[in-house]
């Protein structure tokens, strides 16, 4: 089970800083997550360019140029953002028991282990 899921605030942590053109201390919420390679994709975050082959649309414009977009990014180098301290923390498991329509039931909820706060 993976800790990040999508739509998760999390911040680089790893890599380069800004100021050598890296993205390390950079915030973005994660656009997907890729399991199977363990990767994820965080928005304004690894920033690439890629060159698309010109052609033509079926009205006569050209397409093609070059594009930039988000590239995946190991999960290893990312870390999830507290809510309440706004700084990168770790995940722990916490089991509550919730009550539906008079019956209880035991649900496993995502915590930040710095400040115990729910995410």
């Amino acid at each position: 089970m993976a800790k990040i899921k999508k739509g998760d605030l999390v911040e680089v942590i790893s890599g380069a800083t800004e100021a050598r053109g890296g993205d390390r201390g950079k915030q973005g919420h994660v656009i997907e997550v890729l399991a199977e390679t363990n990767r994820v994709l965080v928005e304004g975050v690894n920033y690439v360019t890629k060159h698309i082959r010109v052609g033509q649309s079926d009205r006569g414009a050209k397409t093609g140029g070059v594009e930039t977009h988000e590239a995946p990014i190991h999960i290893s180098n990312v870390a999830i953002v507290d809510p309440k301290s706004k700084k990168p923390t770790r995940v722990g498991y916490e089991n509550k028991t919730v009550e539906k329509n008079g019956v209880k039931k035991q649900v496993r909820v995502r915590i930040a282990k710095k400040s115990g706060e729910a995410l």
